[in-house]
């Protein structure tokens, strides 16, 4: 048997969202929980070329096992229009199995994106996903103001979860407070599931 891990769980186009991956980790991390960092496939446009079930580089595609058997979960998406991406739209629409069996239920989730603008959707994007999870009977855990960057961010960070703002052009670096929020994030996720791990 494995020890308890969160599964951090992210598509990316331009690598924001798996900045923000990887700082939602270090948080976990931070309170000695375990962690494993999954991507999920490409939707390709021409249907039937198949991508190989390990990809070249980069993270390691999320299998049906490992979301199964996480204990805590960060999904996180580039946002397009105001909701996920088509690839992690998808990755969700494939897992029926585990919504019948109830896989995921009780289990604490949070989510994660980045936007090129303020206005770009990030929070419609994070309330989108959240969606997802509540049918998935999941226990959605935000960002509490206790945390000062909160209050005086001035591109990402909601209540809703962590978020980056990259500029129209992609030329805006990740800032602090958009850093040190994911981190909490990491952290707030896995001191809830170390807690609700100790009461089963």
């Amino acid at each position: 048997m494995t020890s308890p891990y969160i599964l951090v769980l992210y598509d990316t186009n331009l690598e924001r969202t798996k900045e923000l991956a990887y700082a939602i980790a270090e948080g976990v991390v931070n309170v000695g929980m375990a962690v494993k960092i999954r991507r999920v496939p490409k939707v390709s446009s021409a249907t039937e070329q198949v991508s190989p079930a390990i990809p070249d580089e980069g993270d390691l595609y999320c299998t049906m096992d490992e979301l199964s058997d996480c204990a805590g979960l960060a999904v996180g998406s580039p946002t397009h229009f105001g909701n996920m991406s088509a690839s992690m739209k998808y990755f969700w629409d494939n897992t029926v199995t585990q919504w019948l069996s109830g896989a995921l239920q009780g289990k604490p989730a949070c989510v994660f994106t980045s936007s090129g603008t303020m206005h770009g959707g990030n929070e419609a994007t994070l309330l989108n996903m959240m969606t997802v999870l509540f049918h998935h009977g999941m226990v959605m855990v935000g960002l509490p103001y206790a945390h000062g960057e909160l209050s005086r961010t001035v591109r990402g960070g909601t209540p809703y979860g962590a978020s980056s703002v990259t500029g129209a052009a992609h030329e805006l670096a990740m800032t602090a407070d958009e850093r040190h929020l994911a981190i909490h994030q990491g952290e707030r996720l896995a001191n809830i599931a170390k807690k609700l791990a100790n009461q089963t």
